[in-house]
Order: structure tokens, then sequence, then C-alpha cells
């Protein structure tokens, strides 16, 4: 037998909707391979699919994406004993026109783990082995975890943001997925302001190498060439549009948002200031920033929990008291 917490009935994290349950240990499918978990992170979007916020896809979902795992029965590409990551993005159709040019996250058929499968959010896993991923050395098993969605979509986030080369980039909120991807930014050069709530990110911030850190709702000290919202707050849109300098860029990362206020043309997206979203990430995003943090030594910033509190790790996480990121261990 083996432990599992399952989302019973959707709603706020203070309702409880997550139970802990025993059951009979996965069978892995055919491509598939099955591991046991040696970490698993706490992502938002756990938080809302525990919450409702998402639609349910799979009814009592294991939620959990950010799995570090040892496998126990393995494939044709890894064997017993490999430590492997298990992603987000699970699956995909590889014949629609996106697929085809390389935009696999915008497949119309992809699934996801921890919405539509079951995640880590257990003592073991299973993961189609062409969608898991070899992990580099020199991290444990808490740091790795993060890396597999708060690092791999702010990777992507940077991309989407289009930061110029020694650019100066802000960013809005400040948690798992925003604290490294200002490392991966700062390594390339650029000016990192933060804006965030949290007192002690904004310290944390400073640490990492940030220009400057200061509330959410501030103004940085210069004009931005690029800007990420981590937070999902739509309140912050207009704000970082705001901050945004002539031909700036504003992604979104995250996969929900509250509403966006009413914008004004021309103090939030005149002189070509843009707004663009980040929906998922695709293999070879998170293959590419796996392989940067190989060659970069990464300052992961984790509180680690019990897999018995997942519950309240996920609570830390809706009130802003979890540091970095929080990350269950079995």
């Amino acid at each position: 037998m083996a432990r599992s917490w399952r989302v019973i009935r959707p709603g706020p994290i203070d309702t409880r909707p997550l139970r802990m349950v025993q059951e009979a240990r996965p069978t892995p499918g055919d491509g598939e391979v099955l591991v046991r978990v040696l970490a698993c992170g706490v992502c938002r979007t756990d938080l809302h699919v525990c919450e409702g916020d998402l639609d349910v896809h799979r009814p009592s979902v294991v939620p959990g994406h950010e799995v570090v795992g040892e496998v126990v029965d393995g494939g044709a590409r890894f064997a017993v004993g490999d430590r492997i990551g298990i992603a987000w993005l699970r699956g995909t159709c590889g014949r629609c026109e996106y697929c085809r040019r390389g935009a696999e996250n915008l497949c119309a058929s992809s699934v996801y783990t921890g919405w539509d499968a079951d995640g880590g959010y257990a003592d073991y896993a299973t993961v189609p082995e062409t969608y898991a991923y070899p992990l580099p050395d020199g991290y444990s098993d808490v740091e790795l975890a993060p890396l597999l969605c708060a690092g791999i979509i702010g990777y992507r986030a940077l991309d989407r943001a289009e930061l110029p080369d020694g650019g100066r980039l802000g960013i809005y909120g400040f948690g798992a997925s925003a604290h490294l991807a200002a490392q991966v930014a700062l390594a390339r050069g650029a000016k990192v302001h933060v804006l965030t709530r949290s007192a002690a990110a904004r310290e944390l911030a400073l640490s990492l190498g940030a220009v400057s850190a200061s509330a959410a709702a501030d103004m940085p000290p210069e004009p931005l060439d690029s800007a990420i919202l981590f937070a999902p707050v739509g309140d912050l849109v207009p704000t970082a549009l705001s901050a945004l300098d002539r031909g700036g860029t504003l992604a979104v990362a995250g996969i929900h948002l509250s509403d966006i206020p009413r914008l004004n043309y021309q103090r939030h997206l005149f002189y070509e200031r843009q707004v663009r979203s980040v929906a998922a990430n695709t293999r070879d995003d998170g293959r590419d920033f796996l392989n940067f943090a190989q060659r970069h030594r990464l300052r992961v910033t984790t509180t680690p929990y019990p897999l018995e509190q997942a519950d309240q790790a996920l609570a830390d996480l809706a009130a802003d008291r979890v540091d970095g990121a929080a990350v269950l261990v079995p």
C-alpha cells in the first residue's frame, strides 16, 4: 500500500479539499515508468487545482507536478535506480499544427501531471518516459523539485518577456518561480528590480543580486525594458505596464489570474508596449533550463514539509508564509 493526497472536493484550502488515502501502488502503463517519490514541489497551480480555480479534469486527482523520483520500474530510456524529474507537461498529440511547429505547449490535446493524471503528492508516481527529464548533478532532491515547474516556467517567461541583453527587468511577486528566473536574468547581465508585498521576499531578492526591491504597487527606480508578473493578481497588470519603457513587454506567467482592471491606452499600451501570456512549456524549454542549471549553480530557497503536511504547505503558500518554494518529502 502507498499514501496519496487526493482532491476530494475542490474549494478554499481552509475547507480541507484534500484527503490522504492508502491505496495500491500505481502500475505504469505502456511507455511509462514508475518512480518512488523523493521530493515534490508545492506549486501555486496545485493550489488552483485544489481550490477549484481550474476546472476539474480528473476527479479526485493527486496534485503535484514538480516530482523528483527514483525509478523502480524502468523502461527503454531509464534504468531502475535513475533519478528523474516529472514536470507539468505530460503528453501532447505530436500531430497538430502546434506540435509540428515546435509549440507543443499550445496543443489542444495536451495533458498535465497533477491535473489530468495523478501527480506527486504521494509515495509513488508514474510518467510517460518521453516526458520525463534527466536531472542536473550537484543538487539535492529538495532543491531539484522546484526547478521542474517554477524554474522551467520562469525560464520560458523570460523568453516571452523579450528581455534584451543587459536589460532592465521588473519582477512582480517573488516566490518559487520568480527567485529562480531572477537568477537566470542576473546571469545574463540584466538589472533586476523586484516588486512584491512580502518583506522577506524583498530581502531574498536583494541577497540574490537584485538592484532594488520594493512594494508591489511602487514604481521601480527606472523604466523597465521587460517585466514578468508572477503574482496571480490582475490589478498589477496596469501597474507593471505603467513601469515599462517604450517598446517594453510584460509577460504574465501564471495559469490563473484575477480580473484585469480597465486599461488606459495612452498610459499603458501606447509606444508599442505589449502584454503576453505564458502557456505551460515545451520539453525543449525544460531541457534548456535544466542544462542551464547544470552550468550555473542556482541558489534554490526551499521550505521542506513532510508528505503528511501537504494541506498545511498549501495553506502556507496561500497565505504567503513560505520562504522560497515549499517541497513535500515522503
